[in-house]
């Protein structure tokens, strides 16, 4: 199931100093790590190491029951798949987090996001030349909050905006936010920094829009 994605808009191509800074962050949040090309990162990251309480850490040894088969008797063979759910949520949190833009990799994604965004560059104030996305692979909350700080900490290495997309109504809640940098005019937008991530995620009922 996929889930929730931040974009870090950039003004100018990552240097290679910060880009080893990037590699050596991911490195040390992940408990998996695949490079498949410089700047792009298939990664497990629990959401401990991001600061995030994992409320299902205590319920990892509960077996499942089989609530259909009430006081019917079973055999050993299917009493033993009680406790097995291959459908359980992997609490190791997958992520995708790439660079995109011109002579780094995936230039057509980096194009297609960013080609008709007048409003997004009249609040940045630039052009972005490249781009850093931050994909989680599932959806339940602690990945949405996961993302966020994820996103905030490889800003804090490699500098840029962040973007993200609001749900109805969210625009009033992020508006009054620290380092909010602007709203565009038909409130689906808000742009910051690290610090408007960090605080967003605070706020009651928080949640990003898949």
């Amino acid at each position: 199931m996929s889930g929730p994605t931040l974009v870090i808009d950039l003004a100018e191509p990552v240097p290679p100093a910060a880009l080893q800074e990037f590699r050596a962050l991911m490195v040390g949040l992940s408990s998996r790590f695949e490079e498949k090309r410089p700047g792009f990162f298939d990664v497990n990251v629990p959401a401990e190491r991001l600061g995030v309480e994992d409320g299902r850490a205590e319920d990892r040894g509960k077996p499942f029951p089989l609530p259909l088969l009430g006081s019917t008797a079973v055999d050993d063979g299917l009493a033993a798949l009680v406790g097995f759910d291959p459908q359980r949520e992997d609490r190791r949190r997958p992520f995708l987090v790439y660079l995109t833009g011109p002579g780094t990799g995936d230039e057509d994604v980096f194009e297609a996001e960013h080609e008709n965004e007048p409003e997004v560059e009249a609040v940045l104030g630039f052009r972005p030349t490249h781009a850093v996305n931050v994909s989680a692979c599932c959806n339940g909350r602690v990945d949405h909050v996961a993302t966020a700080l994820l996103t905030a900490a490889v800003m804090d290495v490699i500098g840029g905006v962040a973007k993200a997309e609001l749900l109805d109504g969210q625009a009033s809640v992020v508006a009054g936010l620290p380092g909010v940098l602007g709203i565009t005019d038909d409130e689906w937008t808000v742009l910051g920094t690290a610090e408007f991530l960090r605080a967003w995620v605070g706020q009651p009922g928080f949640r990003l829009l898949k």
